[in-house]
């Protein structure tokens, strides 16, 4: 007997499919993981079914293919900082503090399994239908962090900047984390965002306001 569900009740997702969603997900962070420790090229799908403590042809019924595990590392780590964009989007916030809240959101994500992914594995690992959906989020990224130093300008929570410029300063930075961080260090990823807020927040007041808060 099919259960009656009103048009609108929300359809919860199975056991079964929430369970495949989570087991999905394991298989894609050990392959970050993996791909962070060895590279890419010299680490198997034997490598990553080892490591989960499973078999290959269990692996592959998550994946096509290893192009597609390292794909899906990209956007995971990149959702996360499209996850930040989404969050300040419609905010009443001063543009600086709606950018503070992405760089947060970057910080962590480059900092996470997904790190080296997201910035040392090169595009070229990817065929060209999969480089070209990569470098389209990436796109979206910067047109979303320009969007906000424009804003800060035009409402003067951010000095005058040229925004290109600035924007891609900003995401040299923050990729250079994944070159240097690892877990297991002093700071907590939570902390190295903070520290990056901090700096990329000083530097960009105008400087009526940052005299003030030198003097203080």
């Amino acid at each position: 007997m099919i259960a009656d569900v009103s048009p609108g009740q929300p359809r919860w997702p199975s056991r079964r499919h929430r369970d495949r969603a989570l087991k999905r997900d394991a298989v894609i962070r050990t392959a970050a993981r993996a791909f962070s420790r060895g590279g890419f090229h010299q680490t198997s799908l034997d490598d990553i079914a080892a490591a989960l403590g499973v078999t290959k042809p269990t692996v592959y019924y998550y994946v096509e293919n290893k192009e597609q595990l390292l794909f899906e590392c990209f956007q995971a780590g990149l959702e996360g900082i499209r996850a930040g964009l989404r969050q300040v989007e419609g905010s009443s916030l001063p543009a600086r503090e709606k950018l503070d809240e992405v760089v947060r959101y970057y910080a962590l994500a480059v900092a996470s399994d997904f790190g080296w992914c997201m910035t040392r594995a090169e595009d070229q690992d990817l065929g060209p239908e999969l480089g070209r959906h990569v470098k389209k989020l990436k796109a979206e990224i910067d047109r979303g962090i320009r969007r906000l130093i424009e804003e800060g300008i035009a409402d003067g929570s951010i000095e005058p900047c040229d925004p290109k410029m600035t924007a891609f300063a900003m995401a040299g930075a923050l990729n250079w984390i994944a070159h240097w961080y690892r877990e297991g260090q002093p700071m907590t990823p939570a902390q190295v965002a903070e520290r990056f807020v901090a700096f990329f927040g000083h530097g960009l007041l105008p400087r009526r306001r940052r005299s003030a808060s030198q003097r203080a």
